[in-house]
């Protein structure tokens, strides 16, 4: 069938015929029906990416128009009576309650199609719950309470970009934080964001300076999939300076909204649309927070929905950092330095565990306890007689003298006359030490 968006070869448009890109889609997955849809609906109706029909689909490009993200009132209407029922109410003026007003304002300045057409020309599409896509993470906001009176799953999604979002939400998790970020914390999101994509796990952030820009360009160095949930539509790039970064976070990954194209970022927008990222992800990793910071949000959001909730440890005299220690301190986050860390944090039980942290070795570290008590007798240079080491070790001359013998075929000690002192190795060894236990 020919692509009704125009989209390029190997593009995945409104009909959802493509390759999904970086990861593809799961095969032979169960169709499943809308929220709210109606009990009997003519299947040829249904387009070729689910238990969605065209006409579902429409309403709810509608919906993400005329209502606001987190708009519970709106979300309950449809999840009872279907988004067809709810945008027919809207606009016949039968939909009950003191929204009505606010619903009908947007009424007469947009057609959903034109959204559908709009985002078929860069690349984007609607995807709906019951379509193959959709990614069931997001069922969980239905009971993860609000923020503000706002909250709840999505009433659909727009999508710019070729991969199938259930398939790279399911290994995936977010890395957030600080717009005015440190050189330390731009260094550490990009390393670890990098190291994250490298055991495959998609990397998702919501595409503005400071963190977001590094996880989000951390993902892309490693040739990993990256995901960035705008406040905007998916074909205004915000920030302007980012239109770059959107375009090849699309190529890799996608591009995703809640709000339709051609829509511009409010300030409610940014705190709602932090819910999805939280929802879609196993966990989020909090990269430099101040005291007050919208990252914070997202952390709250992703204790709310049960996922991993990580910090990543600043100095202790950064105020970029404050949020992100108390978070730590209060035990709402988990302390995380490195990907690996992160990966067992969200990984799969007792496979992806992270390497245990040990000091540096010393090769005095195999020795059994009375040797070693009579090593740190031993001089450096001058060379001290069996008696002197034992009144300095406070060990029989017997055992020290059998300690030395097992020193010296070791290589730790070396003869020096009638005396014994630290072997050349053992005392290059410890001018390159520092003086630990």
């Amino acid at each position: 069938m020919a692509n009704p968006a125009g989209d390029a070869p190997g593009q995945l448009g409104l009909d959802g015929v493509g390759d999904p890109g970086c990861t593809r889609s799961p095969e032979n997955q169960e169709n499943r029906r809308g929220v709210g849809a109606p009990a009997a609906v003519d299947s040829s109706a249904r387009d070729s990416r689910g238990g969605v029909t065209s006409a579902e689909r429409r309403a709810r490009a509608a919906l993400t128009r005329l209502g606001e993200p987190g708009d519970l009132t709106l979300a309950r209407f449809v999840a009872e009576h279907g988004a067809e029922a709810a945008y027919d109410a809207i606009r016949t003026s039968r939909f009950p309650g003191r929204r009505l007003g606010d619903y009908q304002s947007r009424l007469a300045a947009f057609d959903p199609d034109r959204d559908l057409e709009t985002a078929a020309t860069v690349g984007g599409r609607l995807v709906c719950p019951g379509d193959a896509e959709w990614p069931p993470s997001l069922d969980v906001l239905d009971v993860a309470g609000t923020i503000d009176g706002r909250g709840g799953p999505p009433l659909a999604l727009w999508v710019r970009g070729r991969t199938d979002l259930r398939a790279v939400s399911a290994r995936s998790c977010a890395f957030v934080g600080a717009r005015a970020a440190t050189e330390y914390g731009l260094y550490v999101a990009a390393e670890l964001a990098s190291g994250a994509a490298d055991h495959d796990v998609t990397i998702v952030s919501g595409g503005a300076f400071g963190i977001d820009a590094a996880a989000h360009r951390g993902a892309l160095a490693a040739g990993g999939c990256t995901v960035a949930v705008l406040a905007s539509g998916v074909d205004v790039p915000y920030p302007r300076a980012h239109e770059q970064l959107l375009s090849w976070i699309a190529d890799a990954g996608l591009v995703i909204s809640e709000v339709p194209p051609g829509s511009t970022p409010r300030r409610p927008r940014f705190l709602i649309r932090n819910r999805l990222i939280a929802a879609l992800t196993l966990g989020t990793v909090v990269v430099e927070a101040a005291l007050r910071s919208g990252a914070l949000n997202t952390a709250s959001w992703a204790d709310r929905c049960h996922r991993e909730v990580m910090g990543v440890p600043g100095p202790v005299t950064s105020v970029a950092s404050a949020g992100v220690h108390r978070l730590v301190r209060d035990g709402g986050a988990v302390l995380v330095t490195d990907a690996e860390e992160v990966v067992e944090q969200i990984g799969r039980l007792g496979m992806d565990l992270a390497p245990p942290k040990t000091g540096v070795s010393r090769s005095r570290d195999g020795l059994d306890p009375r040797a070693r008590q009579v090593l740190e007798a031993v001089p450096v240079l001058r060379a001290s007689g069996v008696a002197s080491i034992a009144r300095s070790a406070g060990v029989a001359a017997d055992e020290v003298l059998a300690a030395l013998g097992e020193l010296f075929l070791l290589g730790f000690v070396e003869r020096q006359g009638t005396g014994w002192r630290l072997s050349a190795r053992e005392r290059d060894t410890r001018r390159h030490q520092s003086s630990g236990p």
